[in-house]
């Protein structure tokens, strides 16, 4: 097997942002292996007595991923479709609405929303690197560094991968660890790396 067989893999020695950044990729590749190629039924599949879907969370995430790249990181409205939505029952919103979408919908709002966030990151990594200021600050006036907002992304994912994995074991048994090597989406666009 080659590098290029895993190419979600963090590197085994690298910068920290060669870790940060991996890692978060390792998460993403993970979580949407763990939710691709389902069809409606699937994708709304609901275990026990938790609301959560991976269609719900494929939306949620892909919120988070705006959030944090465009509103927290530079200020800007998340964009559309969020930025139609009020902003005090946008996350809740995005759990929920979900059901009103096909999975060809949700396919693409999670991959153009993760090809967003990687051009906004790259752009700011570019410009200022991880202890850089974000524009979000806590109620002392003290702004988070863009370390600490790529942290947050990961922990995001790191819950919500782990959700995903008891909701697609119980829509068709798949289970592991990380995908299969050679692994590519066969829903959405179907690129996660250049």
């Amino acid at each position: 097997m080659s590098d290029g067989d895993y190419p979600w893999e963090p590197p085994l020695a690298g910068t920290e942002v060669e870790h940060l950044v991996g890692a978060l990729d390792r998460l993403r590749t993970t979580f949407r292996w763990k939710a691709d190629d389902l069809d409606a039924v699937g994708l709304r599949t609901r275990i026990g007595a938790s609301a959560l879907t991976l269609g719900g969370l494929l939306k949620h995430l892909a919120f988070c991923e705006d959030n944090m790249f465009a509103t927290k990181l530079r200020g800007e409205s998340p964009g559309p479709p969020w930025d139609s939505v009020d902003r005090g029952v946008r996350r809740e919103w995005s759990f929920t609405s979900s059901s009103a979408d096909t999975p060809e919908q949700l396919y693409a709002l999670w991959d153009a929303a993760v090809q967003r966030s990687r051009a906004r990151l790259e752009a700011a990594l570019a410009n200022g690197g991880l202890d850089q200021p974000a524009h979000v600050s806590g109620s002392d006036g003290r702004h988070a560094s863009l370390r600490r907002l790529v942290c947050d992304l990961i922990e995001e994912y790191g819950r919500h991968t782990g959700h995903a994995d008891l909701l697609r074991e119980a829509v068709d048994g798949r289970v592991g660890e990380d995908p299969p090597a050679g692994w590519r989406p066969r829903s959405g666009s179907g690129s996660l790396w250049p």
